[in-house]
């Protein structure tokens, strides 16, 4: 069970770095959303950013969405590493650090 919730944790954590990857791209108003690896991320991503973007609309030009969706990630990402460790995680392996 503590190798799930490791390799969970650590899926998070990727997808954490994707959102923030995603993120800091809608600042450059520039980019070709239809380029096949934007495109790519923005399929991965959206329909996770969509949900809390339901609940808090965009204010003044500005997505706070994603604020909230970082920070409901991080706190099952914790939850997780809490329970590897719990059940007896050798240690680092099962928290990335992110």
């Amino acid at each position: 069970m503590q190798v799930i919730f490791a390799a969970l944790a650590q899926f998070i954590s990727i997808y954490l770095a994707l959102l923030l990857i995603r993120v800091l791209l809608t600042w450059l108003p520039n980019l070709d959303w239809g380029n096949p690896v934007l495109s790519a991320l923005s399929q991965i991503t959206d329909p996770y950013l969509n949900l809390f973007r339901s609940v808090i609309p965009p204010l003044g030009g500005i997505d706070f969405s994603a604020i909230l969706a970082f920070i409901v990630l991080q706190f099952v990402r914790s939850a997780l590493v809490q329970a590897t460790f719990a059940l007896g995680a050798g240690g680092y392996m099962a928290y990335s650090g992110f």
